[in-house]
Order: structure tokens, then C-alpha cells, then sequence
């Protein structure tokens, strides 16, 4: 009976939790393949996912309602009850955003392979930084930093080549390619920052740090974006190659310069990036990189 009696009491945060499932469980549907048939060009998955997201969001901006007051104390009180409740749909909205998003973009291979050959342009331009940067840090850290970033160049332009290939050809053997690129690339940015984290001057350690994330950042982005169409024997197989654990170089990130990096490439808050980054980067390290 009392459940009946809050869902009536809190509509909103009742509403909201029922959003909330909702989208888990199309994230859920989506990661197994299941789409629950057409709708346009996506799916009903990705259609009620869409929906359920686009609801909170309304949700969350929509200001209290309740009877005025008659004295002073009645109006501190509905503020406060107002504020509560603003408070409980923004942690609703929080573990929206801490849910992953990919079902929304079709989670199909040519889907996929368009989003990373987007994440190109950003990545040759993170790698043309970390070509540039061997000039600003002190004379003794400059041989450190180059050897450390010496495969970057070609690892990105072999990147670019298998992600533009994958876009048109999604076969089987064009992903064996990319993901073995992707990790092999992921290796090298994980012990290039091992490598600057020794570097003893904190400018050059900073400006090393921050240029080799940089491509680190996307290389993760683009990681887990091939990891939507890899099965879970290859994504066990890829992650068996991973020697140089994220948890590892985690200590030497800046999650605000990352979430930067992500926001402008998908046009979004910096809060919203923010979520998305540290949900991935979890992921990543629960799937054994």
C-alpha cells in the first residue's frame, strides 16, 4: 500500500525512476544485439531510449507546482519541498548521464565507422601537438619525450588508413585489423605517459603530460567505439594484449582536459563530457585495459 501511496505523494521522482529503467534496460537490449525491430532509420530500442532521455531532461527543467502558501512559513516550506525535489531529479539526471549512450547513434558497424572516422581530424591534430611539444620543455626532458612519442605518427596515420577502410568495408577481417591497431596505439600512449610521468622538471612534466593525453583521450573514445562491434571473445582477445593497464596511467590524467576534448567534439556541456569520460573510462578498465 505504501508504494502506491508515494508513487502518488512524488509523480515526478516516480516518473523519473521509470525513465531511468527504461533506458537501462534499452542499454542492456542494445549491448545484446536485441533491437525490438525498425523505427525510421534506427531502432525501437534506440527509439524508446531516445525518448526516455529526452523526458528527463524536460523533467529536470520543469519548475515545481504546488498551492501558495497563505503565510510565510507555508512558502518556506513549499521552497524547501520545491528544493528537494529540484534535488532529486538532478540525481536522477546524474545517473542518466552515467548510463552509456551508444544504442542512440544505431550501434550499427557503419554507424560506428563514421564516428571514428570523425575522431580523425581531432587525432591528427593531438599528434601534430605532441610533435610541437619536444620544443617547450627543458633541454634534459626533450630526449625523454621524443622517445617516449616516436611511434605516434605512424600508429595514427595507419589508424586513419584501417578506421577509413572499416567505413567502407565493415567486414570481419577489416576489424581484426582496427582492433588490433587500436590496442597496439592504446599500448603506446599508456607507456609514453609511464615514460613523461618520470620526467623530474613539473613544467615539462606538465606540458608532456597534457599533449600526450591529449591523444590518449581519443584513442580511448575510439577504443570504445570499436569495442560496440567486437563480440566478447575478441574483445577478451584484445584486452589480453593490453600489457599496460588504463589504471595504471589513470593517476597522470586530467579528467577536466579530457572532458574538454570530448565536449567539443560532440558539441556538448562539459558536465555532460565529463560523465561520459569517467563512465567509459570505467568500462574500459572493467573490460580489462
Amino acid at each position: 500500500m505504501n508504494f502506491f501511496t508515494n508513487i502518488w505523494k512524488h509523480p515526478k521522482t516516480s516518473a523519473a525512476g521509470v525513465l531511468i529503467a527504461v533506458a537501462s534496460v534499452a542499454g542492456v537490449l542494445s549491448q545484446q544485439g536485441i533491437s525490438l525491430g525498425k523505427a525510421g532509420t534506427g531502432t525501437v530500442v534506440s527509439l524508446a531510449s531516445a525518448l526516455a532521455t529526452a523526458l528527463l531532461g524536460l523533467m529536470a527543467k520543469d519548475p515545481a507546482t504546488g498551492g501558495e502558501g497563505t503565510s510565510q512559513q507555508g512558502r518556506a516550506a513549499a521552497s524547501g519541498q520545491a528544493g528537494a525535489g529540484t534535488a532529486k531529479l538532478g540525481a536522477w539526471m546524474f545517473i542518466a548521464l552515467l548510463i552509456p549512450l551508444p544504442w542512440m547513434q544505431g550501434c550499427t558497424a557503419a554507424g560506428v565507422a563514421q564516428n571514428i572516422v570523425n575522431w580523425t581530424p581531432a587525432l591528427q591534430s593531438a599528434v601534430a601537438t605532441v610533435d610541437s611539444t619536444a620544443a617547450l620543455l627543458a633541454p634534459a626532458d626533450a630526449p625523454i619525450f621524443a622517445a617516449a612519442t616516436i611511434g605516434f605518427d605512424a600508429a595514427s596515420d595507419l589508424l586513419v588508413a584501417q578506421a577509413k577502410a572499416y567505413l567502407a568495408n565493415p567486414s570481419a577481417s577489416v576489424l581484426a585489423k582496427l582492433q588490433n591497431q587500436i590496442v597496439t596505439f592504446q599500448q603506446q600512449v599508456n607507456t609514453a605517459l609511464l615514460q613523461a610521468a618520470k620526467i623530474i622538471d613539473a613544467k615539462s612534466q606538465q606540458h608532456a603530460l597534457a599533449a600526450i593525453q591529449g591523444v590518449g583521450t581519443i584513442i580511448v573514445a575510439i577504443l570504445s567505439l570499436v569495442q560496440s562491434v567486437s563480440s566478447k571473445a575478441q574483445i577478451a582477445i584484445m584486452s589480453a594484449k593490453s600489457g599496460v593497464k588504463l589504471a595504471a596511467v589513470e593517476p597522470y590524467l586530467n579528467e577536466s582536459r579530457s572532458a574538454e576534448i570530448v565536449a567539443a567534439h560532440y558539441a556538448e556541456p562539459v558536465t555532460v563530457a565529463r560523465a561520459q569520460v569517467a563512465w567509459t573510462m570505467q568500462e574500459e578498465m572493467n573490460a580489462g585495459f
